[in-house]
């Protein structure tokens, strides 16, 4: 007999920003992995795919997963990752009698805040704590002009989106489970077009954003030394910021945009500090990323953060069984969609 809400199917996480797509199925009790594969995107067409409805984004998730797919779905259920970007997470402290008419309040502070009139969002929330005077409450909205356009591309494929949340919570839910996530954690996500930064505390207490990531670092490496994007590429991923013969010219290179994210980082931790709570410590920072794979970028954020950093490596908490590992410089690209499929059903079916 079939379930009603059919939740016994086992559910894949689908990733997309305006780079890419990526996809991959988790079984849950096993954590073996039965299919992945990701997609590159041309970003000014997902942008039009997004803002007038074109096929292009829905194209390309067709041929994601006919052509690109390694091993195989389970279902046509899937967990869609938005861009962190474009959505907005915040954590509000408010009276506790507040907690009979918490939609209309959180839509009073929402509207503080975010640029966006209330009413061209989708919001959520879930209240993380309680005590006798105060609720601390975690909201997040998006634009439904992104929501709506992302779930059409992928509903005329023939999926059925079950669930969305922000790319960054979903990369929170992996290193919870494999990196000490459990500690206030701060999250910084290099991708290849943004960086996303949050602190990590038990759920996603606030979120920053800069658009400088692993491709901007690239180009700048290009035009500083002089050399093809290809060679810039090389540079980045083999040298970094590692000590060796090139490295003070590509420190200057790359030091404008590395202390862009360095100084949102900052505005994220004394936001944190200041508006959140004033009696814990962030302990760690947990690089992750397409960036995340540039030779010394953990080092220097040590430094100028003065704060324990790392480029995190959930890979260990993964089994891919038969099925054939991606390259080491491309697993850095998938720690948000494995994230996504590692939702428990019960979050989405509670």
């Amino acid at each position: 007999m079939n379930k009603l809400f059919h939740t016994d199917k086992q559910i894949s996480g689908l990733d997309i920003s305006l780079t890419g797509v990526k996809i991959m199925s988790i079984n849950p009790q096993k954590k073996t992995v039965s299919g992945y594969g990701s997609i590159d995107l041309d970003p000014s067409k997902v942008q039009e795919s997004l803002d007038k409805g074109t096929s292009y984004l829905g194209d390309n998730i067709k041929s994601l997963i006919s052509s690109n797919l390694i091993g195989k779905l389970p279902s046509d259920h899937v967990v869609l990752g938005l861009p962190t970007s474009r959505t907005f997470s915040r954590t509000l402290t408010l009276p506790a009698d507040a907690k009979g008419n918490l939609k209309e309040a959180i839509e009073i502070e929402a509207d503080q805040y975010i640029p966006i009139p209330i009413g061209l969002l989708y919001t959520d929330y879930a209240v993380i704590e309680q005590t006798k005077e105060f609720i601390t409450v975690l909201m997040s909205a998006v634009p439904k002009t992104l929501a709506d356009g992302c779930i059409e591309a992928i509903e005329s494929t023939g999926l059925q989106v079950i669930m969305a949340e922000p790319g960054i919570s979903a990369v929170a839910r992996i290193l919870e489970s494999a990196e000490d996530g459990h500690l206030p954690t701060v999250i910084i996500d290099v991708g290849p077009a943004g960086t996303d930064i949050a602190v990590l505390d038990g759920s996603i207490r606030v979120t920053g954003g800069v658009n400088i990531g692993g491709n901007t670092f690239t180009l700048s490496i290009a035009k500083k030394l002089g050399v093809a994007l290809e060679s810039a590429h090389q540079m980045k991923v083999l040298n970094g910021l590692n000590a060796g013969s090139r490295q003070e010219k590509i420190q200057a290179a790359l030091k404008p945009n590395l202390d862009r994210i360095v100084n949102e980082t900052r505005k994220v931790i004394r936001y944190y500090n200041e508006r959140i709570t004033d009696d814990k410590k962030i302990e760690q920072i947990l690089v992750v990323g397409d960036g995340s794979n540039m030779p010394g970028i953990g080092d220097f954020f040590t430094n100028e953060l003065i704060m324990p950093a790392r480029v995190a490596n959930p890979w260990q908490q993964l089994n891919f069984g038969s099925l054939p590992q991606p390259a080491r410089q491309f697993r850095t690209r998938y720690i948000t969609v494995a994230g996504l499929a590692s939702v428990n059903p019960s979050e989405v079916w509670k």
